[in-house]
């Protein structure tokens, strides 16, 4: 029997579900896996069909991080491989999930750890099972945080709550998660896919170009100041203001009518 793809591919009404394939080792991030989710969020991301991304991992887990049994086994042969993986996979990884010009949902169903609850983070959205936890245990093993942990974390929940989860290392459960922000919304054991899925579902059937303008104005806002974050708006509406969804949109309006998007 040849082994199971480390990344699964499902698609079902414009929106691509892309699940991490080790549940065995709670979806650890060997260096096959980070390969194959960085080509399959890159294949999303170019797939005009394509209109929404669900992230989740198989199993219990929804990614636990590096896998450190492989980081270990790299670091005693002298290999420089372990250091190098930020900026060979973690960076590119985290980038292209960011950048997906079409919503991104994760799916978190159980643990996110280090470097997995990193990639949650990097999703537009986050739907998490009740026992869902997230954990930023880099400290604990001597190391700081990445996987752009330190620019989406403090984004997400503040600068003091993202210094305490850190330096502590200490797990914050779904229902805290979602009092604070760092998650969308809480549903039941079992059912994290299915709701992130139906979101998804929802915003594939919206005005695509116009999310991806809305992702990439509020990205660049976070780095410029008022004058420039007003410019880029500019661009950004100019751009969304010249598709035939946003005429669609406006005949829909004054027709009284529900708009049919097309995402073009």
């Amino acid at each position: 029997m040849p082994d199971a793809p480390v990344v699964l591919v499902d698609d079902a009404g414009g929106v691509r579900t892309l699940t991490m394939n080790r549940p065995a080792s709670y979806n650890s991030l060997t260096a096959e896996l980070k390969v194959q989710l960085l080509t399959e969020v890159q294949r999303a991301a170019a797939d005009s069909a394509v209109r929404a991304v669900v992230l989740t991992g198989a199993g219990p887990a929804f990614c636990a991080g590096q896998d450190l049994r492989e980081h270990a086994a790299l670091l005693d042969a002298g290999d420089p491989a372990p250091l190098a993986t930020v900026e060979r996979h973690f960076n590119p990884l985290v980038r292209s999930i960011a950048t997906v010009p079409k919503p991104v949902i994760a799916a978190v169903n159980g643990m996110a750890a280090g470097a997995g609850a990193s990639l949650a983070y990097a999703c537009d959205l986050r739907v998490a099972a009740s026992s869902a936890r997230f954990l930023m245990a880099f400290a604990t093993i001597g190391l700081t945080v990445d996987s752009g942990g330190s620019w989406t974390l403090p984004r997400l929940i503040g600068y003091g709550r993202a210094m305490e989860m850190l330096l502590l290392a200490e797990p914050v459960g779904a229902p805290r998660a979602l009092e604070i922000g760092m998650v969308t919304r809480v549903v039941p054991d079992g059912s994290a896919l299915a709701a992130a899925q139906e979101l998804a579902g929802r915003l594939a059937t919206g005005p695509t170009t116009a999310f991806a303008k809305i992702k990439e104005a509020v990205a660049a806002a976070a780095t410029a100041d008022l004058p420039e974050a007003l410019a880029v708006e500019a661009g950004t509406q100019a751009e969304a203001g010249a598709t035939a969804d946003h005429r669609e949109g406006v005949a829909a309006f004054v027709e009284k009518r529900p708009p049919t998007f097309t995402g073009r």
